[in-house]
């Protein structure tokens, strides 16, 4: 059901949604100028942070070739010893790429537990590794915490491998039909993701990949836990308001215009203008040439770099977070040639955008920018204070040229929390940021001028 904000508030109020939520806390408040929905400070802080190392890691890596579908062949946890697992090698990776968060596949496809855990004999308990006693996933958690990257962790509801469940989340190989099988599986995702979210502190992500199904259809309860154990935590694909939203493809990059609302909760894609629940996007996508998982043949000698880059302008630059995966190998190691990769799109970003030419911030319908000296830019990059909502509804960015005339340098409909673009070198003295459409007084957290060359 499409609803209206004020609809919506009604039914948060009603308790549609449960004790704990409120319009204040979604929408962040009552929007200054205009009936505009707002974060709440959780989704305002991960848009914030733009770059994720997504980490896949499971048993296909010791089984090269082997999916989870393949539940007669399925490995042996014997299989399962990265001998030289370092986490901290990880997390370099992620700082080399200027990545503020990270992700780890705590259990993917295969249903194999990387952590400490008895729901049943399928996972690190049952491996070689460490002596039956590692915990991959206490591993990571510190060592993001020790590198200043924010943790997060994957738990796949919809397959699982030992438990021999498929998409969308039922039994007997996909197909259910058993409703008490259904619901011992359902009492095991709760207590999966009771384990992961209360051992292991605050969590900056959690990833639901492709959803949860209802508890009305079979599926797990998921909310109360959620709200008692990882209150601020943002969801992806969550089952209520206030999470994050796929952007529709494994690409790496999002349509445009791009908006941060949505009409729907979860509804993937470019979001809505005029959508009541505020759910920004993020756009996952493999290390190109690569897939998911390692596999022996994955090629090492690709050059990403500029892939890499046109996906940054189509996600970061259009108002999304970007997830970009790492495939720790079966030694437990990021191979050392990707790790460059993500180093140099880190520097690389750096390059274009650490020094800008000159910068404001400032709102109403114009916002303006002198450069101390004319000089010749080829990108701009435009942030609204999303803390208000996303007010911009067309834009033109002018520069004074020689002649002391405005030139448009480039124009476009949505901003949000960051838009970036490239325009043909121009000579400047000023820029300036002209709204021709909007829902509410702009409130510009940064305009910003670049020479990229």
């Amino acid at each position: 059901m499409n609803v209206t904000r004020r609809r919506f508030c009604g039914l948060l109020a009603a308790g549609a949604f449960g004790a704990g939520f409120s319009c204040r806390r979604l929408f962040g408040g009552e929007p200054s100028g205009g009936n505009v929905p707002r974060p709440t400070p959780q989704q305002l802080a991960w848009q914030d942070l733009e770059l994720g190392l997504f980490i896949h890691f499971d048993m296909p890596v010791f089984k090269p070739g082997w999916g989870h579908g393949q539940y007669d062949s399925r490995p042996e946890p014997e299989r399962y010893n990265p001998a030289h697992l370092d986490t901290d090698q990880w997390m370099e990776a992620a700082r080399g790429m200027g990545a503020k968060y990270a992700v780890l596949t705590a259990t993917h496809g295969s249903g194999f537990l990387q952590w400490q855990s008895d729901l049943y004999p399928y996972g690190v308990r049952q491996s070689p590794w460490r002596g039956g006693k590692g915990d991959l996933v206490r591993r990571f958690v510190e060592s993001c915490r020790k590198h200043g990257i924010g943790p997060g962790l994957y738990a796949h509801m919809n397959v699982n491998g030992y438990l021999e469940v498929d998409n969308p989340g039922f039994v007997n190989r996909g197909r259910g039909g058993d409703p008490d099988k259904q619901a011992r599986y359902a009492r095991t995702c709760e207590q999966m993701v009771t384990e992961l979210w209360s051992r292991y502190g605050p969590l900056t992500e959690i990833w639901f990949d492709g959803g949860v199904v209802s508890p009305e259809k079979g599926g797990p309860d998921l909310v109360p836990i959620l709200r008692k154990h990882q209150p601020d935590a943002i969801a992806f694909q969550s089952p209520v308001p206030g999470g994050v939203r796929w952007i529709g493809n494994e690409r790496g990059v999002a349509g445009y215009p791009c908006w941060s609302t949505v009409k729907k909760l979860n509804d993937p894609g470019a979001g809505d203008p005029d959508g009541a629940i505020w759910s920004p996007g993020e756009c996952d996508v493999p290390l190109p040439g690569h897939g998911w998982l390692w596999t022996p043949e994955q090629n090492k000698n690709i050059k990403p770099l500029g892939q890499l880059m046109d996906m940054y302008y189509r996600s970061v630059g259009r108002n999304c977070n970007l997830l970009l995966n790492a495939t720790p190998d079966d030694r437990g190691l990021i191979p050392e040639a990707n790790v460059k990769h993500y180093a140099d799109f880190g520097r690389e970003i750096r390059r274009r955008f650490g020094n800008p030419v000159a910068e404001t911030q400032g709102e109403g319908d114009s916002v303006e920018v002198a450069l101390k000296h004319p000089a010749t830019i080829d990108h701009v990059i435009v942030m609204e204070n999303v803390a208000h909502g996303e007010r911009v509804r067309a834009y033109e960015i002018e520069g004074l040229v020689p002649g002391n005339t405005w030139q448009k340098l480039c124009d476009g409909v949505s901003v949000g929390h960051k838009r970036i673009q490239q325009f043909t070198p121009t000579e400047v003295a000023k820029v300036r940021f002209r709204t021709t459409q909007t829902a509410a007084p702009p409130k510009i957290r940064r305009l910003a001028v670049f020479s990229v060359g």
